[in-house]
């Protein structure tokens, strides 16, 4: 009963609290906003969405936004009920899984228009160019709240002409990442993307010679990680962050082997030479500004 009652308390104060992922504090949550989603007991980078990263990152009334219009479409009609997950791995299900009633999995158009409607984004990042502190920048930002921020035709192709805008226009280059990684109900086209993504860049960096730099937010993982997530000129991990190509339990049920609590926390990844910073959020807007000047981008006056 005791554990029904924390239940409903939940659920009855939900709209008033957040709670902490990491020390199940309770956090205000008209305060949390403007406290930057950081839990104020411990200190954990809890998730923010892109609308808060943006205003947050970018000076007000200075943001116009690329391709807002562009939607993602059901390329193969994959029939999940043809399919279930015993069907893939039946030895990891127990007696009371397979006898279990099947959960119908949601079509993929229906998934799309769902989350359209729930983060009032068309799609799982959002590009454009504003000022910061002052300085013109290209800003891409993922979404992890859209589908896990995975990365499918229209996020690679977003990605792939906001790098190409800011290279036309001489400006830096900056993305936040947070994604579980390709979207796999677009199948070889979300993989795709990663090599037109990689080219890009590689034009941008070294025949324009333009800054770009990635923000790694938690979770970083999958195709972002090994694609335009690891190919910045200066790598910024969020303190904590999950940073990954698979994750913990993907590798130890494949490797069979333990993967050490933390290896792939921002602070290990660090250490181990794979970031050049890690930087706290209420920092890092200060802190990307002295980096963008550093390299000879200055703000207009």
């Amino acid at each position: 009963m005791e554990c029904n009652d924390n239940l409903n308390i939940s659920d009855q104060f939900g709209h008033l609290w957040v709670e902490c992922e990491d020390c199940y504090g309770l956090n205000y949550k008209n305060l949390f906003k403007s406290k930057l989603y950081i839990c104020e007991y411990c200190g954990t980078h809890l998730k923010m969405s892109s609308s808060d990263r943006i205003e947050f990152l970018v000076d007000p009334g200075t943001w116009d936004p690329l391709n807002e219009d562009m939607v993602s479409i059901d390329p193969f009609e994959f029939d999940f009920e043809e399919e279930t997950y015993s069907d893939w791995f039946p030895e990891d299900m127990g007696p009371e899984e397979e006898t279990g009633p099947e959960e119908e999995e949601e079509p993929y158009g229906d998934r799309i228009n769902s989350n359209q409607i729930k983060t009032g984004l068309t799609e799982a990042i959002q590009t454009g160019v504003g000022h910061l502190n002052g300085i013109p920048t290209a800003i891409g930002v993922m979404d992890f709240e859209f589908m896990g921020g995975s990365m499918g035709s229209v996020v690679g192709e977003k990605i792939t002409r906001l790098i190409e805008y800011a290279g036309n226009l001489g400006l830096p280059l900056i993305i936040v990442c947070s994604s579980g990684g390709a979207r796999m109900q677009e199948g070889s086209l979300s993989l795709m993307q990663m090599a037109k993504i990689s080219s890009a860049l590689y034009d941008f960096q070294v025949n324009k010679k333009r800054l770009y730099v990635p923000v790694l937010a938690s979770p970083t993982t999958g195709g972002v990680t090994a694609s335009f997530g690891m190919l910045g000129d200066i790598l910024i991990g969020e303190p904590g962050a999950l940073i990954a190509f698979a994750g913990k339990r993907v590798i130890e049920e494949t490797l069979k082997e333990e993967v050490p609590e933390g290896s792939q926390a921002s602070e290990c990844l660090y250490h181990s030479g794979l970031l050049d910073i890690i930087i706290p959020r209420t920092l890092l807007k200060g802190s990307l500004s002295e980096l963008l000047k550093l390299h000879g981008y200055f703000p207009i006056t």
